[in-house]
């Protein structure tokens, strides 16, 4: 009988400690979590999204003709930074694009003309380029990037 005892409570206490270091574990996670919001704000749904899939999060960033006037984009056309236009690998020319800012959700309509960003900046997530035009649509051109979403249209 007092084996039997004696391995009751063995058990009991064997999971009490493995549920106090899963405890410990997630609060150690979602204070970093709560840590980080101070640091850079993301919204509980990106957190989510990231946390699923980090995939889902993708960032656009904007270019600009000041440097290379009347340069021609992969398509052949003459890159007008006015226009709602974009680069991307992952998109055929000509596909439309509706681009939406996660922050603010105000969104635009763009063209795939382009190849970019540069293959570097892709693997870390960025995944558009837009014209400064299409950009400042959805987000200030100080800002620079932008969490986004994107649906294709056509």
């Amino acid at each position: 009988m007092r084996n039997v005892v004696k391995k009751v409570w063995l058990s009991l206490i064997i999971a009490l400690c493995v549920n106090g270091f899963v405890y410990l574990f997630y609060s150690y996670v979602f204070i970093g979590y709560a840590r980080s919001l101070e640091k850079d704000p993301l919204d509980l749904v990106e957190f989510y999204e990231a946390a699923v899939n980090p995939m889902e999060i993708k960032t656009a960033s904007f270019y600009s003709n000041e440097e290379y006037p009347n340069s021609l984009m992969a398509n052949g056309e003459v890159f007008d930074d006015e226009k709602f236009t974009c680069a991307s690998w992952d998109y055929n020319f000509g596909t439309l694009l509706r681009v939406t800012n996660k922050k603010n959700d105000r969104s635009v309509r763009v063209r795939v003309t382009d190849r970019g960003p540069s293959k570097e900046l892709y693997r870390m997530g960025r995944v558009i380029d837009l014209s400064a035009g299409a950009f400042s649509e959805i987000a200030d051109l100080e800002q620079g990037i932008a969490n986004i979403s994107i649906k294709v249209i056509e």
